[in-house]
């Protein structure tokens, strides 16, 4: 599939979501900025694909990243971002949300599993009890977090 059939909105991606799971696939979400595409985003998404039939991500925009993340970020806009992550061989779909949290996306699309990064545990997961009260679970994917993209934007602007 073309990178730029991978994106859409909520809308496009929560029907696209519903054929699938007619096909008898089964969902994995995962969430994040995905500001500097590095190996550690790479890994996570992998580990998340490897999860289930279908990968879809919801990717954090630019004012929920400023909002998580402070006043200099994000450092890519959130339509190139989302691009990025859609181009990557393990995403099915890819769509950007505005909210402080991705639980809304959560509501509307139902994963099968919500995954997260190695940053966090089962217990820690913030939606956890979202996802485990439609009978959805969690799970954690990725290495260890070794990689940063606040380090490496540090590093980048002492150089």
């Amino acid at each position: 599939m073309a990178t730029i059939d991978k994106l859409g909105t909520l809308e496009t991606v929560q029907r696209a979501v519903e054929d699938h799971r007619r096909a008898g696939r089964t969902i994995a979400l995962a969430n994040g900025v995905f500001d500097l595409l590095h190996v550690g985003h790479v890994r996570y998404l992998e580990g998340a694909r490897a999860l289930a039939d279908v990968l879809v991500v919801a990717v954090n925009s630019d004012a929920s990243t400023r909002a998580n993340k402070g006043p200099g970020r994000p450092l890519i806009p959130e339509a190139e971002r989302a691009e990025l992550v859609a181009a990557l061989a393990c995403t099915d779909h890819v769509l950007v949300f505005d909210e402080p949290d991705v639980r809304g996306v959560i509501r509307a699309l139902r994963p099968d599993v919500h995954v997260k990064g190695t940053d966090y545990t089962a217990e820690s997961i913030p939606e956890r009890a979202e996802v485990e009260a439609y009978g959805g679970r969690v799970a954690i994917a990725g290495d260890p977090k070794d990689h940063s993209t606040t380090e490496l934007a540090r590093r980048l602007r002492g150089a």
